[in-house]
């Protein structure tokens, strides 16, 4: 070997690193992510020019700082834009300010749809990465195959000595098509001046040009407002919620220590399972903060959602399901039942965040055994409520009570004893889970969607809660800005020795910003079971309480 070619070390390191540079190029130049941007769906592609450029067609641009590494930007393809301005005429317009509430709540919280796009992004471009190193790993082997000794060696021969012009030469083309994924060079990024409607806001130093500066200016008062209003709201809430905890926990704590030790059979030494409920938050994604803080300092074991975190289970209201599923502590199982105002989407998106999606069979959760599964009917604004599967509400319900008596007992609906049921049916609409209750073989259910807090109530053999709405919405209103109406999120406690609920505590933030946390109340126990449970007939047989005939309530 020339003195002047590089030992084979370090040529084949040369020749590793080289490739290494041209995988990651690839990754990272091709990684997109459809995702939202507002109330639109969205494309995001990286580019090289460090500045994330919402491109709105005709109607301008938006320019702001990339949350990307190094200089790595983000040019974000909005659809559902005209696609001249010969079609931005006053329907565009008022279909934009029929958007607005979207805009809104993107601009109270932008940080999680950055954070979604940025991982969307990275994880997209280690795939990419991977599969092109996969491709050169194949495609060397295979041309090696092909080459056989004689030729490798002739090639060798011809290409060592050219080791250096060959790793300047692929330095040069990664270099190349980093920069040609650039959007917009120096000057022009210079020539454009920051927006002085997001001055003091989340968005400050964003560059608007084109037709949308003047949608911007036109809502700029209200986008203003709604970011200050939040702001403070929620900020105050926050505070205000932290207190009522603390203060709540310091009485617990005072008054146990005034009873003194507890005695050996007392129920205060069972280690009981705490369960965090919240229900129908309809992407009121200002509420985040505050279940985090309350999560926090509870430190439950399980978290339930009653259904209906999105408002249309569009797949641009995915970031509102993010947004949720980090106020859940690390480590702490999330469970979850689809309302009607989400869709199959939100749950791709919960199975995503790792969450527990009932789906019609038993689970079980920190010693809980849960039931329950999405709601039979689907409801999109402007466009009603329709069976979401061939069942109906009713057949649903008698489905679950035939899983939940199995679960029980003998397929048949024999008899059986308390311990043998299911601990929880968590479903969103009261009325499904009447044949549950009504049967013996679910002692207490869960629910939501009335956005009205009722019971605890004793609904024949069982107990049924119904959780108000955690995002304060209200019919025919938004749920985006400050609350409307009250949240509220329900502390329960479970008792796994005895199998049932024990005890519930409301945390309530009101319309004014205040909060307050309950004492803790008792659930009241169900009727007694009777020998058997109601056969396939209706007809109940052997001795025991008569159950309730509450009748289940309705709503939206």
């Amino acid at each position: 070997m020339s003195r002047n070619n590089p030992p084979r070390w370090l040529r084949w390191t040369l020749a590793a690193v080289a490739a290494v540079l041209v995988c990651v190029t690839f990754g990272i130049t091709t990684a997109k992510a459809d995702l939202s941007l507002g109330p639109h769906e969205a494309t995001y592609t990286v580019t090289a020019n460090d500045r994330l450029i919402a491109d709105l067609g005709p109607l301008g641009t938006v320019v702001t700082d990339s949350p990307l590494p190094f200089t790595l930007g983000v040019r974000i393809t909005v659809h559902e834009i005209p696609a001249d301005l010969a079609a931005v005429d006053t329907a565009s317009f008022d279909a934009l300010a029929g958007d607005l509430d979207g805009y809104l709540q993107f601009f109270d919280t932008p940080q999680q749809t950055v954070r979604t796009v940025a991982w969307a992004l990275i994880w997209d471009a280690v795939r990419g990465t991977g599969t092109a190193a996969l491709v050169l790993v194949v495609a060397g082997l295979g041309l090696r195959a092909l080459l056989g000794p004689a030729r490798r060696r002739d090639l060798s021969r011809t290409l060592v000595p050219r080791t250096w012009q060959i790793t300047g030469a692929v330095l040069v083309t990664v270099l190349v098509a980093g920069t040609v994924t650039s959007s917009a060079g120096p000057e022009e990024r210079a020539a454009l001046p920051a927006s002085p409607v997001f001055a003091g806001t989340a968005l400050e130093g964003a560059r608007i040009t084109g037709r949308l500066a003047g949608v911007i200016d036109t809502y700029s008062g209200q986008l203003v407002e709604t970011y200050q209003a939040n702001e403070v709201f929620y900020a105050g809430a926050r505070e205000r919620l932290n207190e009522a905890w603390d203060a709540r926990v310091a009485e617990q704590e005072a008054a146990e220590a005034a009873q003194g030790p507890p005695a050996s059979e007392s129920p205060e030494e069972t280690d009981y399972v705490t369960l965090l409920l919240v229900s129908d938050l309809h992407c009121n994604t200002g509420m985040t903060p505050l279940i985090r803080d309350l999560a926090d300092r509870l430190g439950p074991d399980v978290m339930l959602n009653a259904g209906d975190t999105t408002i249309n289970g569009t797949s641009v209201e995915s970031v509102c399901v993010d947004s949720f599923a980090s106020a859940v502590p690390d480590g702490v199982p999330f469970v979850v039942s689809d309302g009607n105002h989400d869709s199959r989407l939100t749950t791709a998106t919960e199975l995503a965040n790792r969450q527990i999606v009932l789906d019609g069979d038993v689970v079980e959760v920190e010693g809980v055994r849960i039931l329950g599964d999405r709601d039979p009917l689907e409801t999109r604004i402007g466009g009603g409520t329709m069976l979401a599967r061939e069942e109906t509400p009713e057949q649903a319900g008698e489905r679950l009570r035939d899983v939940a008596c199995e679960a029980a007992g003998e397929p048949g609906l024999g008899g059986f004893t308390g311990e043998d049921r299911v601990d929880l049916l968590l479903i969103h609409q009261p009325a499904v889970g009447d044949p549950a209750l009504e049967s013996g073989c679910v002692p207490f259910q869960i629910s939501g969607h009335m956005h009205k807090r009722i019971g605890p109530d004793v609904v024949g053999y069982g107990v049924r809660y119904v959780n108000a709405s955690t995002g304060g919405a209200t019919k025919g209103n938004t749920s985006v800005g400050p609350l409307r109406d009250s949240s509220e999120m329900t502390v329960l406690r479970f008792d796994p020795e005895r199998r049932r609920f024990v005890d519930w505590q409301l945390v309530e933030v009101t319309p004014e910003g205040e909060a307050s946390v309950s004492e803790r109340q008792p659930i009241p126990p169900p009727v007694p079971l009777p020998d058997e449970v109601p056969g396939d007939d209706g007809v109940t047989s052997g001795t025991g309480s008569t159950p309730s005939t509450s009748p289940s309530p309705t709503g939206n």
